[in-house]
């Protein structure tokens, strides 16, 4: 069965965008690559096992076991060596993708307290990132079970080429983004 996202993609979000920029090939339409969620742990120079809790916990959310990030070179200042575990990832493709996506803009999102939506910042070729100060807000961790509070990093790679054309994508599959009032407002 397919992901709710992934077919609405498919059936109304792809023509639309097509139209919508007036492309004429369907692989200039522009789509979602892939997720890749990121935890970084400075805090486990002093404790391992905050290494073993934001696996345990970035397992839980993604569904897909992460990869630990190793120091690539050692810093002095923060007693941190080469080869020590600082965090870790995962990259999500296909199904997992589109399920994650839709989970974390139908269900995470509206969950974090005095959520007025996400800036609308791309990087220039369309791929979008947005952080998150904790992992509580997944419905898949349990909120006894937290042992540390944990930040994670999201990115959507996308094969849009411009900000443009990213953010109609975006916009489209139901991303939050804030309106242009409140953005002039905090400014």
């Amino acid at each position: 069965m397919a992901a709710r996202l992934k077919e609405k993609y498919l059936k109304e979000i792809k023509p639309k965008l097509k139209s919508q920029f007036g492309l004429k090939n369907d692989l200039e339409i522009p789509r979602l690559t892939k997720i890749v969620i990121n935890m970084g742990v400075g805090s486990a120079v002093e404790n391992k096992t905050r290494v073993d809790a934001a696996v345990k916990n970035l397992t839980q959310i993604s569904g897909q076991k992460p990869v630990v990030r190793k120091a690539r070179k050692a810093i002095s200042t923060f007693k941190l060596r080469e080869g020590m575990p600082i965090g870790c990832s995962v990259t999500l493709r296909q199904e997992r993708m589109w399920e994650f996506a839709d989970r974390l803009i139908s269900i995470v999102l509206p969950r974090i307290r005095d959520f007025r939506g996400v800036k609308d910042k791309l990087d220039g070729r369309g791929n979008y990132s947005l952080g998150l100060s904790e992992q509580s807000v997944f419905p898949e961790i349990k909120f006894d079970d937290i042992e540390f509070q944990q930040g994670m990093d999201i990115t959507f790679v996308t094969t849009a080429g411009t900000d443009e054309r990213g953010l109609a994508l975006l916009r489209e599959l139901g991303m939050p983004f804030q309106r242009k009032e409140e953005t002039k407002k905090k400014s």
